[in-house]
């Protein structure tokens, strides 16, 4: 009989026993000290202030007076008073309205870049990027000026003879705040959809020229569906922003173009109800969150029937 004997499961009786692996190895280890700061980053902006308005959620504060008990009340206010539904409903509107518009006007000139911009490809992405160079206040101030009772067009056309006196529906209202969100955040869907047309291997539309399809038929057939990827992102990068957008309803707004995200600043500053204010936002969250999901999923669907 040997010294050592062989155990069913392989392992040499009276052999030393193997060392522990360590958690993790020189590469782990290298790779989680590389994204350190990007983990303290999104720890301390993000998961932390968000934690905080969740809990803040569930509290109740009477003036200066915080009571941190639990409770629900602020979430059955927000999703039982009339106001605070309305608000919502119009920015789901307004918010998928300027997708829409943004989109439709996005893609042709991404196209055209993408597919006639030669060698100036560079130029024409600078000069769609110099909108970034100005205020997101003064490029609304600019449309106060255009959309104004003074303003542009209505001094346009009653020096043209069209209209006796200045047209008062121009500003402060929904319709103000979608053409101003439209123009403010077509450059951020411009470019994923140019990056996605930019990719599209170009001996595929080649083969559908070849095999008789017509341009209207490839880029159906083609073009459309491989360029969905940048035409989602496109869309979700500008709903998602513009629905929390309270700096353009307020000042172009009026009464009539409010969104959910000016009450929800009033409840924090002046009505100084920030747990109420902070039921709001989660709300309002949760919600585009699931808007954003459902328009991601049909969009690939339809995608994936186009053949």
């Amino acid at each position: 009989m040997t010294a050592v004997e062989e155990r069913a499961d392989g392992l040499a009786v009276g052999a030393p026993a193997p060392a522990s692996r360590p958690w993790l190895d020189a590469e782990g280890r290298r790779g989680l000290l590389m994204i350190s700061p990007t983990l303290v980053y999104v720890a301390l902006f993000l998961v932390v202030p968000l934690l905080l308005t969740v809990a803040f959620s569930f509290w109740t504060q009477n003036y200066l007076t915080l009571d941190t008990t639990f409770t629900l009340k602020n979430y059955q206010q927000a999703w039982t008073e009339e106001i605070y539904r309305v608000l919502m409903l119009r920015s789901l509107w307004i918010s998928g309205l300027v997708t829409l518009i943004t989109l439709v006007l996005a893609y042709p000139m991404a196209y055209f870049v993408a597919f006639h911009g030669g060698r100036h490809k560079g130029l024409w992405l600078f000069l769609i990027t110099i909108p970034f160079w100005t205020s997101y206040l003064l490029r609304i101030f600019a449309w106060k000026l255009i959309l104004g009772f003074n303003g542009v067009i209505n001094s346009g056309l009653m020096s043209v003879g069209l209209i006796d006196k200045p047209l008062e529906f121009l500003l402060y209202n929904t319709s103000a705040v979608v053409i101003t969100l439209a123009h403010a955040w077509a450059p951020f869907a411009i470019l994923p959809i140019f990056v996605s047309l930019q990719k599209i291997d170009r001996s595929l539309l080649e083969a559908a020229r070849d095999l008789g399809d017509g341009p209207v038929r490839s880029f159906l057939r083609v073009t459309l569906p491989l360029s969905l990827p940048g035409v989602i992102g496109a869309g979700l990068i500008v709903f998602i922003p513009t629905v929390g957008d309270y700096v353009t309803p307020a000042l172009v707004g009026g009464t009539k173009g409010l969104m959910i995200s000016n009450m929800i600043q009033l409840q924090f500053a002046a009505a100084n109800n920030a747990p109420l204010g902070a039921a709001l936002a989660i709300s309002a969250m949760l919600i585009v969150t699931a808007v954003a999901l459902t328009f991601a999923f049909i969009a690939r669907s339809i995608g994936g029937r186009i053949r």
